[in-house]
């Protein structure tokens, strides 16, 4: 399998369409096709044509919004990456490819770009199930996803006795959460030429600048929960990096973003306006020095926020 030539920034669309784990109910949001247009088209002008989604996302409903998008596009000008989710698989003979057809219908497609295992709820039974997806051709590139070290190498070892590799393994990586770092994750992807996508960079929102103490997150969603009680020192960090933000003439989410660039990631960022678009697309366009990189770290040591989700295990 050829490595294919991927944008620095990946965009999320956990947060589109309501449903169960859907949009309304983790972040507070209520966006269909209508909302969502514009900021697919202003992704696509900037290049960002990356898009990672998952079934149990609004139960299909965040596949069905973006599909709407993505045939509106020749297949070869769109990334498509989404996820099986094993706590929500059937008890058909391969569960794998039962839910990946689903994907394929939602997206209106014969194959997915990069196909994930979800979580390791079960890595010895999980992965072997990827193996037909990829020689059938319905799915070009594989990866994992909240795989500790020894899941990620015990799936690989799963995969190539079968002449298959992982491309990709997607981790919550920012700069309130760097576990994946810690355990030599980070370092594991690189010396294997497997690109590590960092999902949840601006941690749902808080490390964007947008809210503080005085405007915390929607009461009542799940990101509030988890979150407004955090703010205090979480404001403590992003008053930090406005000041090296400053100096780049950069917001706060440029700032998380380009440094999970700087760290070798690509960075996973949810979109729900065209604006939050062209914000990001700037921080593509400067690095932040080894200096800023270690002002900011600390900013976020002394914090001492652990926002490790209830879907995580140790990495």
């Amino acid at each position: 399998m050829e490595k294919m030539e991927l944008p620095k920034i990946a965009l999320g669309t956990w947060s589109w369409g309501v449903g169960a784990a859907g949009g309304d109910q983790v972040f507070g949001n209520h966006l269909d096709v209508d909302q969502l247009r514009p900021v697919f088209e202003t992704a696509m002008k900037h290049g960002f044509n990356l898009w990672d989604s998952a079934v149990v996302y609004g139960m299909g409903a965040s596949e069905r919004i973006l599909g709407t998008f993505t045939q509106e596009y020749p297949r070869e000008n769109v990334i498509i990456s989404t996820k099986f989710t094993p706590q929500i698989a059937g008890d058909g003979a391969d569960p794998v490819d039962n839910m990946c057809n689903g994907s394929l219908e939602r997206f209106g497609t014969d194959y997915i770009d990069i196909y994930w295992i979800h979580n390791p709820a079960d890595v010895e039974r999980w992965t072997p199930f990827l193996v037909p997806l990829v020689k059938s051709g319905k799915v070009k590139q594989v990866g994992v996803s909240n795989h500790n070290l020894a899941e990620i190498k015990r799936a690989e070892e799963i995969l190539s006795a079968e002449g298959i590799h992982i491309s990709a393994v997607q981790n919550h990586y920012s700069l309130l959460y760097r576990s994946s770092e810690e355990a030599g994750i980070l370092d594991y992807c690189k010396d294997h030429n497997i690109t590590f996508f960092a999902y949840m960079v601006l941690e749902q929102g808080a490390l964007s600048g947008k809210y503080h103490t005085n405007n915390l997150l929607p009461a009542g969603s799940q990101r509030g929960e988890m979150y407004n009680p955090l703010m205090p020192q979480i404001e403590k960090i992003t008053e930090v990096m406005k000041e090296v933000g400053s100096k780049y003439h950069a917001s706060v989410s440029q700032i998380a973003v380009a440094w999970a660039i700087a760290k070798g990631t690509t960075p996973i960022v949810g979109v729900t306006k065209p604006e939050q678009v062209n914000d990001i697309a700037k921080a593509t366009q400067f690095a932040l020095s080894p200096e800023d990189m270690e002002c900011i770290e600390q900013a976020a040591l002394n914090a001492g926020v652990n926002t490790r989700g209830s879907w995580e295990h140790e990495m």
